[in-house]
C-alpha cells in the first residue's frame, strides 16, 4: 500500500470586521440575558418552594442552586466572550470552528503539512486557505 485517505481537522477562522464584532456581541450579549432571565425564574420557584415547605429549606437551596450553577457559568462566559470581542482590534483572527477534509496520503509525503490547514473568512467569503 503506498497511499491512504484519512480525514484530518481544518481550523476556520474569521477576520474580525465591524459587522461580524456587532453579530457576534450580539450573540453573547443574547445568551446572558436569557441565563439572566432563566436565573430570575428560577429565583422565583425556589422563593415558592421555600414558602411552601421552609422545614425543607437546605434541600430546596441545594436543588435549587444545583439549577443556578450552569446558567451563571454560561452567562459569565458570555459576558466574558461580549467584553473580549469589544476590546479586539478589527483585522483580528478569531477562530469560528472546526470542520473536516479528506486528504490522500502518500509515502514520502510530510504529515504536519497535511494537518495544519486552516480556512480565512471575512464576512462569509473564503479569503485564504492556509497549508
Amino acid at each position: 500500500m503506498n497511499s491512504i485517505k484519512i480525514i484530518v481537522p481544518v481550523t476556520v477562522k474569521a477576520k474580525l470586521t465591524d459587522k461580524l464584532r456587532a453579530r457576534l456581541v450580539g450573540e453573547a450579549s443574547a445568551v446572558a440575558e436569557q441565563m439572566d432571565m432563566e436565573l430570575k425564574q428560577i429565583n422565583i420557584q425556589m422563593q415558592r418552594e421555600l414558602e411552601r415547605a421552609p422545614e425543607h429549606e437546605d434541600e430546596i437551596r441545594t436543588f435549587f442552586g444545583n439549577q443556578m450553577a450552569p446558567r451563571q457559568g454560561q452567562m459569565q462566559e458570555a459576558l466574558r466572550r461580549k467584553e473580549t470581542l469589544e476590546k479586539l482590534a478589527a483585522g483580528a483572527e478569531i477562530v469560528q470552528g472546526k470542520s473536516e477534509r479528506q486528504v490522500e496520503l502518500k509515502v514520502g509525503d510530510n504529515l504536519r503539512d497535511a494537518m495544519n490547514v486552516e480556512i480565512l473568512v471575512e464576512d462569509d467569503k473564503i479569503i485564504a486557505i492556509r497549508g
